[in-house]
Order: C-alpha cells, then structure tokens, then sequence
C-alpha cells in the first residue's frame, strides 16, 4: 500500500512539472515583472536617504582666497633727461713724438716715463763734439772775411777795386756769417727738448744708441692730460639735436664707474657717406689728472630735461604688443592701467598720460597678476 501510495504521488509531481515547462514564458514575465519593482523600490529608498543626507549637510562649499605677494614702490615726480648713448676712447688734446733732429751717439737721458716735463727742458743729450768744432771753424771763417772786407773798404772807397770784386766778397762774408748760424743751430739741436709741455707717455732712447736726424723712430712720446678729448660718431639723423657746448656725461669703468662732465666742443660739417655718420669731438676737464688717454668710456649725450614729471621704476612697465601698463595697487587688489611713455633712462620711464603720480605700483611678481587680483604687498 505505501508503494501504491509513492508512485500516485511522483506521478501527480511529474504531471505538474509538465505543466510548468507548457507554461514557462508567463512564469518568465511575472520574475522580471517582480525584479523590476524591487530594484525601483530600492532606488527611491536611496534617492530619499541621499536627499535626507543634503538637507542635514551644509548649505554651499565655502572658497580660500588666497593674496599674492608682491613688491611695490610709490610713484615719484622728478627731473628726466632724454640721452643719446654712445662709446668714446679719451685722447690727449695735445701730444708730441720727439725725434731728434742732429745725428749722434745718445750721451744721456734726463727723464724717465711718467715724467712730467716743461715746454723747452732737456730730455736727453747727444754727442756735441764734432758740432762744436763746426762751430768754431765757421767763426773763423767768418773773422777772416771780416778783416778781408774791412781791408776792402777802404780801398774800394777810392775806387781802386771795381764793384764786381767787392760785391762777391760781401756775398761770400753773408754766406760765412749764415754757415756760422747754421752750426750753432745743429750745436743746439744736440740737445733734445720737449717740444710741449705734459707727461712722458712712453721712452725708446737709450744711452749709448745711435740716432739719426728726422729718424722715423721716436726718442720720447709727450702728452698733455690737463684737457682730453672725446671723439664719437654719431648717427646723421641726430644731427638737429647736437649743439656746441651741449652737456655730455662720460661713465670711467676704470674709476669705478665716476661721472664727468663734458661738452660738445665740436661737430663736424659733412656727414661720412660711407658709415652715415658725423664726427662729435668732447672737451674733457681733467685738472685732478685721474683720467688717462686711452681710457673707454660711456658717453650720454643729453638732448633735453623735463622737470617735475611722474616716473615709474622701469621693472613695473609691462609692455605686451606696444602698449604699456602697469599694475596699481589699490585695497588690497590691483588694478591694470594703461599708460602713456616719454623720456626713459636706465631705471626710470617718464609717464605722460594714465597716473597721478600718488599711486602703488607693483613692481617684482606683477608676471602672472590679472586685473582685480588681491595681492600681498612684502617689499623686502
């Protein structure tokens, strides 16, 4: 009876499962129809908590502003003169090479370079012997056509020697008196003397040489350094704004970058076709005597000076396709003004048009500042 009982009931589950597999496509709707339901429920149960969640939060995230560091400066008013910049190599206004002008063996030098000598002092001696005795042979020749022509008069005033004789003895007595002079003048060039006055720049001659008239070896260089000279080039488009005795400030890198003074002495009246340039020569005072000849300088020549004027440090000029600003500093943020430029140096730049004059400008870390930027000011 149980078996009876087992097969009734395996074949009644057979029979349902039959019938589940005949009606499988509606079971298949019903589960996705359940799912979907589901995950709906629970995606508005996480919409709900994620709201719950922002109404408890804070209302907006709060943005750090951050200020940045700069330096500034105060505009300034002042004077500004508009330059032209050029070189020039400092030259003596007066030098002299001295050779000899009589032959000789050298006998002595009285002067050493870096001398300061007069105009007529002895630099160095030759040999006089052979010029000495010239000396007196001409003054012998000349005593005897003196007593020759003292005899002569005589006798030629009661006419007994014609006018033609007595006439070649007065030729021949100016010609012994002229070799007389010439002697002593050849005498006197034995001795070398300065023909300037100065300083003895450089010294060839040495004692014992030999040195021969008008020799194109020089025995001694002289230069005179109380007043120098300057002599630049300048563009032929500048000519209008040279003037004679216009200012010039000469920079001595050798003396520690000093400032001097000079002025135009003189310009030149042509223009160089080949270079388009004209000569400016520069008087130099030098009473201290601490500029050389051959020193390098720096010149500005200056054109014109405007006073009173606003000026800005020329680091704090942003310059961005040919038009200028600069950065104000103003309660804490900046403000970028355009500005208008006149003369310039070599730290300052007048400003024409766009300041007062009373602003803050920024001048180091102005790089990568905007307009309305908040900024730190931390001069150093």
């Amino acid at each position: 009876m149980d078996t009876t009982h087992n097969t009734s009931y395996q074949n009644a589950n057979n029979a349902s499962l039959r019938s589940s597999n005949t009606n499988s496509p509606l079971l298949r709707y019903a589960v996705i129809g359940s799912t979907i339901l589901a995950l709906s429920a629970f995606s508005t149960g996480c919409t709900d908590a994620d709201a719950i969640d922002a109404a408890n939060g804070p209302d907006k995230v709060e943005e750090t502003v951050f200020a940045i560091p700069v330096e500034a400066l105060h505009l300034k008013t002042g004077d500004i003169t508009s330059t032209y910049d050029t070189t020039a190599i400092l030259e003596a206004r007066e030098e002299a090479f001295v050779s000899a002008r009589a032959s000789g063996i050298i006998e002595a030098i009285f002067v050493e370079e870096g001398d300061y000598v007069e105009k007529g002092q002895a630099l160095a001696q030759l040999d006089k012997r052979r010029y000495e005795l010239n000396v007196s042979k001409a003054r012998a020749d000349l005593q005897g056509i003196e007593n020759e022509l003292e005899r002569v008069n005589k006798v030629y005033s009661q006419k007994l020697i014609s006018h033609d004789t007595y006439d070649k003895l007065n030729a021949q007595y100016e010609s012994v008196k002229a070799s007389l002079s010439i002697a002593e003048l050849d005498l006197k060039e034995t001795t070398i003397e300065a023909p300037i006055s100065g300083f003895i720049a450089s010294r060839n001659a040495k004692v014992g040489n030999l040195t021969e008239s008008f020799q194109r070896e020089r025995m001694f260089h002289i230069v005179q350094q109380k007043d120098l000279q300057g002599v630049v080039f300048l563009p032929e488009n500048e000519l209008t704004n040279v003037s004679v005795g216009q200012v010039a400030i000469l920079n001595v890198a050798a003396l520690n970058n000093q400032e001097i003074t000079a002025h135009v002495e003189r310009i030149s009246p042509v223009i160089d076709a080949t270079t388009g340039t004209f000569k400016v020569t520069l008087r130099v005072p030098n009473g201290q005597n601490t500029l050389k000849a051959g020193m390098f300088t720096d010149v500005s020549l200056e054109y014109a000076t405007h006073a009173n004027t606003t000026l800005v440090p020329r680091r704090a000029l942003v310059t961005i396709d040919n038009t200028h600003s600069v950065f104000v500093v103003d309660g804490g943020v900046v403000k970028k003004v355009n500005v208008s430029t006149g003369f310039e140096n070599s730290d300052v730049i007048e400003v024409t048009h766009g300041l007062t004059g009373n602003e803050q400008v920024v001048t180091a870390g102005h790089q990568n500042l905007k307009d309305n930027a908040p900024v730190e000011v931390v001069n150093s």
